[in-house]
């Protein structure tokens, strides 16, 4: 079974712009997004896909990723739960990981988190200056509830964590 294994984190600074080696602006939207599961529809560029992903507030999920037509994509977005997830994802290499730090626009403009996909929980991994607080564990920083959460509807004490 497809398994992603992910970690969240705040950064602490922009460190990380410089070291950035591609930028993917990207649209998705929920078809549905319950505690057991989510139907995520993406268009990053010319690439589209609909994901699956298990429930829960954990590190490791289940996950299936079937591509599909970008003009498909496009329709689908228009079924989706507003508001829609747009972002700008920096791919960021450090100490032999690639780091993807997506930076919101839209609703929840304001907003950076940093991700990191492991090859299983326990993996180490080198830290770099610019990560700050581990949000995995902390539901409203997952993109299926910023949308029934956007980030420009926190409060101050929801901003940290």
């Amino acid at each position: 079974m497809p398994r992603e294994i992910e970690r969240k984190f705040l950064l602490k600074s922009d460190a990380w712009r410089a070291a950035a080696t591609r930028v993917q602006r990207m649209t998705q939207g929920y078809i549905a997004g319950g505690a057991r599961a989510s139907v995520r529809v993406r268009v990053a560029g010319d690439y589209a896909a609909i994901n699956i992903k298990s429930g829960g507030l954990v590190m490791s999920r289940l996950e299936y990723e079937y591509p599909i037509a970008v003009d498909q994509a496009l329709e689908l977005l228009e079924l989706c739960v507003p508001p829609l997830i747009d972002k700008t994802r920096h791919f960021v290499p450090f100490g032999g990981f690639e780091w993807e730090i997506d930076e919101f626009h839209g609703d929840n403009a304001g907003l950076v988190v940093a991700e990191l996909e492991l090859d299983h929980e326990d993996q180490e991994f080198p830290r770099p200056n610019w990560i700050g607080n581990e949000v995995t564990q902390i539901e409203r920083y997952y993109n299926v509830r910023l949308v029934k959460h956007p980030y420009r509807e926190w409060s101050e004490s929801e901003r940290k964590p």
